[in-house]
């Protein structure tokens, strides 16, 4: 994306094919650049605009008897300077560095040559108007960047942190983790924490684009950037500033122009390529027709082919496409989605299969102890064990025997305890030997148990002391409320199938893959399996293949996906550093939106292309054929840069 020139250091900012590059690498960082008075960038434009009228109304209408010759010369030369004076130097700078063909060098000459033929009035405009176009585009861009960043960037200045007994004000830099800070009403959350307080309700819209308010209870996690909406309350930290959620985002949307889209990259090729030859054949345009006309007169055919220098510019190119990606990008956040890099927005709009993990991806994640069975033990000896057991444990499934347990039942101390990957725990006690895990742990220590457990539709936790079985209990999870609705659309949308690969029973996950209209789904997967398996479906699929998960587990298949999503509300650091685009909100359905936004920023990328070329080109044959002027061209370059540009925004302005 490019600034205009004149912007306070914006000379080296949209000049040669490689520093636009270098520029649009860096444009999240350098949002919205302006001098200390906007107004005095207008000041050359307005002082050469006002002598060029003058100018024009004496040469047609007036005819003073002074304004001839040199003095003609002179009063379009001090209109022609301010404007042409920061192009021409900018020029010159870039030559003396081996940059010769940019646009700099393109109006200089352009422009120069206008001069020497006589048409100072139009040498004059040319300038005039390629100012005035950019300092349009750079407005245009500048309000792009500065909605996104303004939209992301809500992080507090100061936190409110309890230390020696008091609440004192502090950067948030300077609070550690587990100190507990205050929010007031109407604040921002500056950190991340876990809720000390009864509950509160909070705007989350800076992170997840949904203005829907979310009420938050005690022990559960609370994300910079939310507003807390009703009442004081307080927070334990969990995490430094730098590592909070919103400074993740930041993060992910500043760095996401450094990863090009192929079409991008393809465009700055070509325009490296496509400028140099623009002029050797304005060169030829001029002197070529030497030899075959017949009334051959030099300044008519230099001043075609000073047209064709004009309008072969090709910066609608070299601005627009990177805004419009970056506008896609910017749309995608403002609906809770990160995009790490333009070259995701072209993959996904292409995705033909989308596979996804269960458990927190299509489901809560959130388990809830639906029963209870022992066998030869007290219910409540049984359920201590068990517990103390799964406290262990991080899971999810495990978390909720833990809390299960914990409801009037002393937690036991569990000694030895080893972690039996995708299976289960083990552990003991008293010296005696405790199991907890699914069916396949039972299997691998010979563990009898009744055959029929293994057909329950919902997650089943057995347990085993000293080798013999001594009870289960059944687990259900919730699906989110949108996962119907996010296989809808993600069908409605094009997708021709969709998986669902799950650790969990298989009789469980397909159930849930029926009910909810998955196509295809595979159950009792260990993570080394379900990398297999996504092998296998991608070597069987020639498009696209995505894949959606959120836990540690999912993180070798989100790196394998040829674009990996994962849900970031609730995901794992690992699933959420390995995927190619986040999900904040954690609603499966916004897989749909983000292939729509890719899809609409693609069409919004060509559509730029397309008109750009076609105008560009007609413009050309009509100035290299006689039948257009200089203003024109100018016209019609300026023109189609400010429409490629509006184009470019228009998508943060769609609602998908």
């Amino acid at each position: 994306m490019r600034t205009p020139y004149f912007h306070k250091g914006g000379h080296d900012e949209c000049c040669s094919i490689e520093s636009e590059q270098a520029k649009s690498e860096n444009a999240a960082h350098k949002v919205h650049e302006t001098s200390s008075s906007p107004f005095k960038e207008y000041i050359p434009s307005i002082a050469s605009f006002v002598l060029l009228m003058l100018g024009l109304l004496m040469d047609h209408f007036v005819h003073p008897s002074f304004f001839n010759s040199y003095i003609r010369l002179a009063w379009y030369l001090v209109a022609y300077i301010p404007v042409a004076g920061p192009v021409i130097r900018k020029g010159f700078t870039l030559i003396a560095k081996g940059e010769v063909f940019t646009e700099f060098f393109l109006m200089g000459l352009a422009t120069i040559g206008a001069f020497a033929i006589g048409q100072y009035p139009e040498g004059v405009a040319v300038m005039l108007f390629y100012t005035i176009g950019e300092l349009f585009q750079g407005a245009a861009v500048s309000k792009a960047k500065g909605n996104i960043k303004a939209l992301l960037d809500v992080r507090p200045d100061v936190a409110n942190v309890l230390r020696n007994g008091s609440f004192i004000s502090l950067k948030p830099e300077r609070v550690n983790v587990d100190e507990p800070i205050q929010i007031k009403v109407g604040e921002k959350v500056p950190l991340d924490g876990i809720m000390l307080s009864d509950h509160a309700s909070f705007n989350t819209s800076a992170l997840t684009g949904e203005s829907k308010p979310k009420t938050i209870h005690k022990n559960e996690q609370v994300l910079a950037g939310m507003l807390n909406l009703d009442r004081v309350i307080e927070l334990k930290v969990n995490r430094k500033y730098s590592d909070s959620s919103l400074a993740r985002i930041l993060e992910l949307v500043q760095n996401a122009t450094a990863k090009k889209a192929k079409t991008e990259l393809f465009i700055r090729k070509f325009a490296k390529i496509y400028t140099p030859i623009v002029v050797y054949l304005a060169i030829a345009l001029t002197l070529l027709p030497y030899f075959f006309v017949e009334h051959y007169i030099f300044s008519e055919w230099l001043y075609r082919a000073l047209i064709f220098l004009v309008i072969s510019c090709p910066c609608a190119l070299v601005i627009s496409i990177p805004l419009g990606y970056f506008g896609g990008i910017g749309a995608a956040s403002r609906n809770g989605i990160l995009f790490k890099g333009s070259n995701y927005l072209d993959l996904i709009a292409k995705v033909e299969t989308v596979v996804m993990d269960k458990t927190g991806t299509l489901t809560e994640g959130v388990f809830k102890v639906q029963k209870v069975h022992s066998n030869g033990y007290d219910e409540k000896e049984f359920i201590k064990m068990l517990g103390a057991l799964e406290s262990k444990s991080t899971h999810p499934i495990a978390n909720a025997i833990v809390d299960y347990s914990k409801n009037g039942v002393e937690q036991l101390a569990i000694t030895n305890v080893e972690e039996v990957a995708g299976l289960g725990l083990k552990g003991e006690w008293r010296g005696k030997k405790l199991l907890a895990g699914n069916s396949k742990l039972m299997d691998r220590f010979d563990v009898t148990y009744d055959s029929d457990l293994k057909e329950i539709a919902e997650t089943t936790v057995m347990m085993a002391v000293d080798g013999k079985f001594a009870g289960y209990v059944l687990i259900a999870d919730q699906l989110k409320p949108d996962a119907k609705e996010a296989i809808e659309k993600l069908q409605a949308n094009g997708v021709r199938q969709t998986v669902m690969l799950s650790g969990d029973k298989t009789s469980i996950t397909q159930k849930v893959a029926d009910f909810l209209g998955i196509d295809q789904a595979f159950g009792d997967l260990l993570p080394e399996h379900k990398v297999e398996k996504f092998e296998e479906i991608k070597k069987g699929k020639p498009g696209v293949v995505a894949f959606v998960g959120d836990g540690i587990n999912d993180a070798p298949v989100l790196a394998l996906a040829d674009i990996g999503i994962a849900m970031g509300g609730l995901g794992s650091d690992a699933a959420i550093e390995t995927a190619d685009v986040v999900i904040q909100t954690d609603q499966p359905s916004k897989i749909a939106t983000a292939i729509r936004i890719g899809r609409a920023t693609k069409a919004i990328v060509w559509q730029n292309i397309g008109l750009a070329f076609t105008v560009k080109a007609a413009v050309l044959i009509l100035g290299a054929g006689g039948l257009a002027t200089m203003w024109e061209a100018v016209f019609a370059d300026v023109g189609v840069a400010l429409l490629a540009v509006l184009n470019a925004v228009r998508i943060q302005r769609m609602k998908f």
